[in-house]
């Protein structure tokens, strides 16, 4: 890569998960080679999607205060091919950035399921990440339970419904899979709108819950073992961090508990064998494959005290902050956060 090269870093969004992609960005942004990379920090309204070029201090982004007068510019998408970068206007004239390539850290809807990947392929500028289809295939949990199932790797039985279901229809069936069983928006992040449901008086309004959170909704049943995860950087040639294990007290992997660990404790590496450590890593690089990852993504899955593995989900965008999952997986691996960043921006996709 050349020197200086212009990387367009996203944070922000319209999204539930606002919050999480300002920490991430923050930290992603703290660890970039300002000698060899020049950083045009985009920032995105969580109201109105509004973009703006800002050009304040990190720690402005963390505490969520970084849409000041003075260091926001509004600015645009081109679709000036010739551009493959952003506008703004400056004295009544419009200007141009020119983008060398874009890292979304933009977390859930409207950052993590393709939308903004589209966009970036529609400027002509290169993503630092899953790609468009690869990134609407992870982010939706029927499609990509089924394209992995049909590759011969476990996935829990689920089924998934639209807002008109028929209730003695859906009781029926959650019956079959069995209780305690999981409720989840087909395409949502951080576990928003996610329940476990343990009794069947408790199921439609789990259900009526989800759909807040998306059109489609599926119930999963609850794989006994415990969540195992692989961090997967490289396009060609893969690295595979540490997995790691999370260790519940009680309930399950929630939005609190992944961003307090109140009652649960992640384990890096994992409490298990090096031959068991060797398949879920395994397994980790074939789900990786099979569903068109590239540059980087977290791959989730469940591990059973008999030794079978099945498939989670797969994060796109997983958290980048110094103590989130992904890079401590990494970083056990041998690769400083330092080193992640690095390998992504120098990094050419094949």
């Amino acid at each position: 890569m050349k020197k200086n090269k212009k990387i367009a870093v996203f944070f922000g969004g319209c999204s539930t998960e606002y919050e999480v992609s300002l920490q991430s960005a923050s930290s992603v942004i703290k660890h970039i080679d300002t000698n060899r990379f020049t950083p045009i920090l985009i920032g995105i309204d969580k109201k109105d999607g509004t973009w703006f070029w800002y050009q304040g201090d990190t720690e402005q982004i963390e505490r969520d205060c970084w849409q000041t007068d003075g260091v926001c510019i509004p600015v645009f998408p081109s679709m000036d091919k010739n551009a493959h970068g952003i506008c703004y206007l400056e004295d009544h004239a419009l200007k141009t950035i020119s983008l060398d390539a874009a890292l979304p850290i933009l977390h859930g809807k409207n950052g993590e399921d393709g939308t903004i990947q589209g966009l970036l392929a529609l400027m002509d500028v290169p993503v630092i990440g899953c790609d468009l289809l690869s990134s609407a295939l992870c982010m939706d949990k029927t499609l990509a339970h089924r394209i992995v199932e049909a590759e011969g790797i476990k996935t829990a039985r689920f089924f998934s419904l639209k807002e008109d279901f028929e209730e003695a229809s859906v009781l029926r069936q959650a019956a079959e899979l069995g209780y305690p069983l999981f409720v989840k928006p087909v395409r949502s992040g951080s576990s928003f709108g996610i329940s476990k449901v343990e009794k069947e008086k408790d199921l439609i309004p789990a259900i009526k819950d989800a759909f807040l959170h998306d059109s489609d909704v599926i119930l999963e049943e609850m794989v006994h073992g415990f969540e195992v995860g692989c961090a997967v950087l490289g396009t060609k040639n893969l690295l595979i961090g540490e997995v790691d294990e999370i260790e519940l007290s009680e309930g399950f992997f929630n939005y609190t508990e992944k961003y307090t660990l109140k009652t649960s404790s992640i384990h890096v590496p994992a409490r298990i064998s090096k031959e068991a450590s060797k398949k879920i890593k395994h397994t980790a690089q074939k789900i990786y494959r099979l569903l068109g990852c590239s540059y980087f993504a977290r791959v989730d899955m469940f591990f059973t005290p008999e030794g079978e593995i099945y498939f989670n989900e797969v994060n796109t965008i997983p958290g980048f902050t110094a103590h989130s999952r992904y890079p401590n997986m990494l970083k056990a691996a041998g690769l400083s956060f330092c080193d992640v960043i690095d390998q992504l921006l120098n990094m050419e996709e094949n």
